[in-house]
Formats: structure tokens, C-alpha cells, sequence
């Protein structure tokens, strides 16, 4: 099978053998049910193939089309004018570089369809092209936009310069509105949302389907996808894995899947790690690898946010989609970076819950947090994680901790945030690490942490103080009866008691008992 792999034209794709998964089915209902919109998706998710697939359509190339489910449908295949503008192939770190890829477009246009002199400034041009190919070809134009945020995501945190790019974008989009009648399609993409950019803030006719239940899958890979179009290829996967075909979907499904675009739709796999793994046979982390969250973890910090609260906090669909709080709550750019996906809506207060996707995701965007959230070692994490994992597992409780008053004994404490909510973020990253079962529940009284680790043959239960003691921590498991529940588990239970000292920032009282 041939894979698609970084190939994001559509006529490449069906001319040269390569798996196609058919979205046509989609393609032909927004063109047919509506005129404007938009679609927010990570990256790397297919937003670029989908434009291009547009783009084929409505150049009325009907034979790339043949045996799509599209080519059952459409029955008036007809060539529009297109304006396909690719804003993410530039590095806009000042105003003319923005001016200047606007431009270069325009003159691509005005050399199709002419120019006017008088027409100074880019949004008057742009009206003037779009009106201009409309009069010469006899046909209404198509507008194709890709990441039409790129220039402003690049600008976060630099104010002044955001303002330039959001004012200029603003008066060039704007010109969609200004020449409605010459308009026959239009479709934007992004990584963000446009309800709360004032991008959009004319373009209220803007359909926006990033949650739309009926587009959830429109990029991506659904499991009945996988199974009708992979099948051949995740046969050879779990044979070079030495696994069987099950196993080697689960396989997949643990590392991939996951990405829900709706409360309860159905789920999609991200296609740029599942065509690498089906392509090479191996499994890694090829999206999180492509793209290191860096400004993301950098906003976590700033804002001063308990990471447990990444998958409990409940966000309203205004600030789900929006950009502009992020200092306050990063989880927006979280979320539309595709580091978190929806996982529960609450009809009542119309409110979502977000969790991670998938294993490759969590994993890897809780590896990435370590050196922001943990004392420093010279020591590199997997290893000393990988201590710590033995030692639980062969039921060593006082080595482990011996480990743990180290860890936290020994490093280079060069970190943001307070103390507390320090040990808080520290203490999250690393039992997330552990890769066991782990439970973290916080108080909101004092902000205790309990924690829950379970093996094969123990189980341990850790009661975290800080500013007390050992002895207060061990009482707590007590008197709540932490331990009821596995009374009669066969398992070796351990309790164990540990407080943190803010002053000497450090664990100074710890105790095992069992």
C-alpha cells in the first residue's frame, strides 16, 4: 500500500496510487447546504488535503473523482475561478512579512485577472480581483484559505505586533463580505477558533463546523475507516510486531485514537502518527515529535495552573474557542493545538471536560513537562523513573521513598511558581510518569494530594502533607479509610505517610507502614 505520508494535494494522491479515505461525501454537502465557512483542527490533521480536495471539485476535474462517493452525487461538474491562499508556509516575525505573502498572492491574481492602479491598499485589491475574475469567467469565485491564523499564532505574547497582523487580516477577510454576490464557496482553516478573534468579527455569516457534530470525522481517521482502508496494512504491522491483528488494533487505538470534535461523536485517529506507524511498521510518537509544546508549557507556568486540573476543569464553548485568555487559562490552546480533545459536555451548564487523547499524547506531553515541573538532575528522567518503577513493583516501599527524598533533595530548584503549587505540579508529573494506575484526588481545603499506585502483587496508598508531618498523613489514610477497600485483596498493602517542607523545599518527614 502506498501512504500519503507529508502529501497534501489531492490530485497527487488519486493520479498516483495513493490510499485516499473518502471524505466526498462531506465535501458535497457543505457545498451544496452552504457558502461560508470555517473548520478549526490541529495540525498535521488534514486540513491542507481537504482544501485541496476542495479545490479539485471546483476546478470540475470530475475523473480524479471516479469511484468516489461524491462521483454518485454530484451531477454538474463546473470550473470556478480559485483563490487559494497558504498562509502557513512563512515565518511572519514582522509586519512586511505578512504584507508581503498577501501581496505576492494578490500579484499572482491580478496576473490572471488584471489589476487596477487606484486599488492601493491589500483588502481593496483583494475586492477587486475576486470582482474581476467573477466578470471575466462568468462564474462566482471560490476562496480556499489555509491556517488563516498562522501570522497571529506566531505573534502570541508580542502584543503590539498581534494587533498589527489582527488589523490586517481583518480588512483583507473582510472583503469576503464586501463581495458576497461574486462569492460562490469559501472555506478557512486554523488551528484556533474564530468566535472570540476579531478576525471574523464582520463574517457573521461565517459558518463555523469545528464542532459540529456532523463534521467530526471530516479530518482524521475513524476506526471504520481504519478497518475498510488499512486492514492490508495493519496486517503487515502486527506481523513485523510479531502480534496478532487484534492486538495490533488495540494497539493503534491506545496510541492513536481519541480525538473527539463533538461530546460523544465519534472518535478519530490522528492520521500523520497512524500513516507513519502503518507505513514503517514501528510504533512512535510521530505527531508529538514533529511539534515540541514548549510555549504551551511555558503558558501552563505563567498562568500558574495546577496541571491535575488539565482534565477536571469545566470550560464554557465561549472559552473553549477562545485565544485571547490564554494567559489566564491556557486550556484553549491546549485543546486547539490537539494536546486535548472534549471528553464530557454538561447539557445543563453547557460545559465540557477535556482529557487526553490517546497514549501518545499523555505520554508524551507529561515527559515533556518533567524538566519545567521537577527538580533538575543530571540524570535523564526515563532513567531514574525507571528506579523508581522497580523498586514499586518488587514491593520495596522504604526504597522507593529513600528515592523519592533524594529526587526531591537533590535538584536545581530554578523553577516558577510558589512552593506549594510547585510540590502540587511536581508530585502530578511524577506520579503520571510512573505509568501505574494512579489516583490523584485533591482537597480543596488545605490541598492535600492522596495517591493511589497498584501492581500485580502490592498496593500503595500515600497521603501527602505539607507544612505537618508524617504521622498527621498516615492518621489521615486512618480515619478516612483509604484502606477499606481492598480488605480483602490478597495484594501487600503499604501506607504511606509524606510531607513537604515549603521552607526547605524539600520532602523532611516520610514514613512506611503496612
Amino acid at each position: 500500500m502506498k501512504y500519503p505520508i507529508g502529501i497534501q494535494n489531492f490530485e497527487d494522491i488519486r493520479s498516483n496510487g495513493y490510499v485516499y479515505v473518502d471524505k466526498t461525501a462531506l465535501l458535497y454537502n457543505l457545498v451544496h447546504e452552504g457558502k461560508y465557512y470555517f473548520l478549526s483542527r490541529p495540525r498535521r490533521f488534514g486540513k491542507s488535503l481537504l482544501l485541496s480536495t476542495f479545490e479539485s471539485y471546483f476546478q470540475g476535474k470530475k475523473e480524479l473523482f471516479e469511484g468516489l462517493v461524491i462521483s454518485g452525487l454530484e451531477k454538474d461538474w463546473k470550473k470556478y475561478p480559485i483563490f487559494h491562499l497558504d498562509l502557513n508556509t512563512e515565518k511572519y516575525d514582522s509586519v512586511p512579512a505578512l504584507e508581503n505573502k498577501l501581496n505576492l498572492a494578490l500579484s499572482e491574481w491580478e496576473g490572471l485577472y488584471g489589476g487596477n492602479p487606484n486599488e492601493r491598499s491589500l483588502s481593496t485589491r483583494f475586492e477587486g480581483v475576486i470582482r474581476r475574475a467573477s466578470e471575466h469567467t462568468g462564474k462566482q469565485v471560490v476562496i480556499l484559505v489555509d491556517e488563516y491564523d498562522k501570522p497571529m499564532l506566531q505573534a502570541i505574547g508580542n502584543n503590539a505586533l498581534q494587533e498589527e497582523y489582527r488589523s490586517t487580516l481583518k480588512a483583507f477577510y473582510g472583503a469576503l463580505k464586501s463581495c458576497d454576490k461574486y462569492i460562490r464557496f469559501a472555506f478557512l482553516t486554523g488551528v484556533t477558533k474564530f468566535g472570540k478573534v476579531s478576525v471574523f468579527s464582520d463574517l457573521n455569516h461565517l459558518t463555523d463546523i469545528s464542532l459540529d457534530y456532523r463534521y467530526a470525522d471530516i479530518c482524521g481517521i475513524s476506526e471504520t475507516e481504519l478497518h475498510q482502508c488499512f486492514d492490508e496494512g495493519v496486517e503487515e504491522v502486527s506481523k513485523f510486531n510479531h502480534m496478532s491483528k487484534e492486538e495490533c488494533y488495540k494497539r493503534l487505538k491506545d496510541d492513536f485514537d481519541g480525538y473527539h470534535f463533538y461530546p460523544g461523536s465519534i472518535g478519530v485517529y490522528n492520521p500523520f502518527s497512524l500513516l507513519n506507524t502503518l507505513s514503517s511498521c514501528q510504533f512512535k510518537d510521530y505527531w508529538f515529535e514533529t511539534g515540541t509544546p514548549t510555549f504551551l508549557v511555558n503558558q501552563l507556568q505563567k498562568a500558574g495552573y495546577q496541571l491535575q486540573y488539565m482534565t477536571e476543569e469545566e470550560l464554557t464553548e465561549d472559552t473553549l474557542n477562545s485565544i485571547e485568555i490564554f494567559e489566564e487559562n491556557p486550556l484553549p490552546l491546549l485543546y486547539q493545538s490537539g494536546y486535548l480533545t472534549i471528553k464530557d459536555y454538561d447539557k445543563e451548564f453547557k460545559t465540557y471536560r477535556l482529557q487526553f487523547p490517546n497514549r501518545e499524547v499523555r505520554e508524551g506531553f507529561v515527559k515533556f513537562l518533567v524538566p519545567f515541573y521537577t527538580p533538575r538532575h543530571n540524570d535523564k528522567s526515563t532513567f531514574f523513573i525507571g528506579n523508581f518503577v522497580k523498586d514499586v513493583r518488587s514491593g520495596r516501599a522504604e526504597d522507593f521513598m529513600r528515592r523519592l527524598d533524594a529526587f526531591f533533595a537533590g535538584g536545581d530548584y530554578a523553577l516558577m511558581g510558589d512552593k506549594e503549587l510547585y510540590f502540587h505540579n511536581a508530585v502530578y508529573v511524577f506520579f503520571t510518569l510512573m505509568g501505574f494506575y494512579v489516583e490523584v484526588e485533591r482537597h480543596t481545603t488545605d490541598g492535600r494530594m492522596d495517591i493511589l499506585m497498584q501492581t500485580s502483587g502490592y498496593i500503595y496508598i500515600l497521603e501527602l502533607k505539607i507544612d505537618q508531618n508524617a504521622e498527621v498523613a498516615l492518621q489521615q489514610i486512618e480515619d478516612n479509610g483509604y484502606a477499606r477497600p481492598f480488605a480483602a485483596d490478597k495484594r501487600k498493602l503499604f501506607k504511606i505517610g509524606i510531607n513537604f517542607s515549603t521552607e526547605k523545599r524539600c520532602i523532611d518527614d516520610w514514613k512506611v507502614e503496612i
